[in-house]
């Protein structure tokens, strides 16, 4: 049989549940996981004569093989996917392997321990350390935090308030056991909470089921029904985990995102850098530097520059000075993209320093068009085009927001300037 006809019969074979597919080339060596919420379309899609990102065809050429994984729930492919890719190093996961900055999750070492993300990089180079070495997991490929953690919350009650005789919002709703109001112990804590979450984070959900059995038996011996109750739910809650919302299933959203695995020059995009130059004449000049995280503005990274160098008028010039200020301060997280309102010379001028920086990080600039009426975007890395393609008014947010910011700060300098 050919290749091409064992493809075609199995993807025939792979069914419509969620989980993880495998990719082989002819040497039996697997070459890439991934995940999806249907496995039967998303490893279709690739076969499909639909147009893909150049890194996914020169892959597609070298799979002879397919195999898959069904899982019970999106959410348990994600974290099937995250140690896999761990423990195996598929060789198109390029995950950790050219300082990637992907997300890890991992529980804080507090008397009760909270749920956080950390970046690839931050493990290594800052004072985040997770509980026990045990406690840490990842990397979750383009992780949507808001809604994984929404998920987990409600699975396993874990809190991030402190014992203070107050219920928290999570307690009034009961997704917190009371930690807030000092109802349980760092013993009861770990046992309701750290240790089965920490059991299903390692892809162990049967054994998470079996424990919590268990306990509902012992708890309905021993007359305390409420807790059985809430165990019983929580079992119910685990076996039909509600997540389709976790992964993209759209075509373009899937594949550049894949794309940005593929190459080492990209990465998944969950923060972004804006950056605006603002001036009167040749004189009032600042920069603004607004931070983006999983499309939400982080205006506790916000940063505003009052240009210093820069005699007359230069928006390329501000710009690049504004830009190794930047890049001087080796605290501030880096960000996945850097997005500048100009065209083509701001573009080159952020090509030039980054590279004199030794930093391979995307960027795209948004110029307004000859007769100022239309948004045209200029991008360092065309394998980001699809991303691009669904993420236009994310983008242009991001532009309108540093814009926006470098303007205020320039009022405010007037003001001053006025009083003085």
């Amino acid at each position: 049989m050919t290749k091409e006809n064992k493809i075609k019969q199995l993807l025939k074979m792979i069914p419509t549940k969620p989980g993880v597919y495998f990719f082989y080339n002819n040497k039996r060596q697997l070459i890439y996981v991934g995940k999806a919420t249907s496995l039967k379309s998303r490893v279709r899609s690739y076969f499909s004569k639909q147009k893909t990102p150049r890194p996914i065809e020169e892959m597609i050429h070298e799979v002879s093989n397919i195999k898959w994984a069904a899982t019970d729930s999106v959410l348990e492919a994600i974290i099937l996917e995250a140690n896999l890719i761990k423990e195996k190093q598929p060789k198109y996961n390029v995950i950790g392997k050219d300082n990637k900055s992907w997300n890890y999750i991992y529980f804080t070492k507090d008397d009760f321990p909270t749920l956080k993300t950390v970046r690839q990089h931050e493990i290594k180079d800052s004072k985040i350390k997770p509980l026990t070495n045990k406690h840490l997991w990842g990397p979750f490929p383009g992780l949507r935090k808001k809604e994984t953690f929404k998920i987990l919350r409600k699975l396993f009650y874990y809190s991030d308030c402190k014992p203070k005789n107050k219920a928290c919002f999570y307690r009034q709703i009961d997704l917190c056991l009371g930690v807030c109001t000092g109802e349980l112990t760092k013993a009861e804590y770990k046992k309701k909470t750290v240790n089965p979450l920490s059991l299903f984070l390692s892809g162990k959900k049967k054994k998470v089921l079996e424990n919590l059995k268990k306990q509902m038996k012992q708890t309905s011996k021993d007359q305390n029904y409420e807790e059985s109750a809430r165990i019983r739910d929580q079992i119910n809650n685990l076996k039909k985990i509600h997540d389709v919302t976790l992964i993209n299933e759209s075509f373009f959203a899937e594949h550049s995102t894949i794309a940005q695995e593929l190459v080492n020059s990209s990465t998944a995009i969950t923060r972004i850098e804006g950056y605006d130059i603002s001036n009167l004449g040749s004189t009032g000049k600042v920069g603004s530097m607004v931070t983006f995280v999983y499309g939400d503005p982080k205006k506790s990274d916000y940063r505003k520059f009052k240009i210093i160098t820069v005699k007359g008028q230069s928006d390329v010039d501000c710009l690049a000075e504004v830009l190794q200020r930047r890049l001087k301060h080796k605290e501030w997280t880096m960000p996945d993209l850097f997005l500048i309102d100009g065209g083509k010379p701001q573009v080159n001028k952020t090509i030039k320093i980054l590279k004199e920086n030794k930093i391979a990080i995307p960027i795209i600039g948004i110029a307004k068009g000859p007769d100022r009426k239309k948004n045209e975007f200029h991008l360092t890395n065309r394998e980001l085009l699809p991303w691009l393609k669904q993420n236009k008014k994310l983008l242009i947010q991001v532009r309108d927001e540093a814009h926006r910011f470098a303007i205020k700060y320039q009022r405010q300098l007037r003001i001053i300037k006025k009083r003085d």
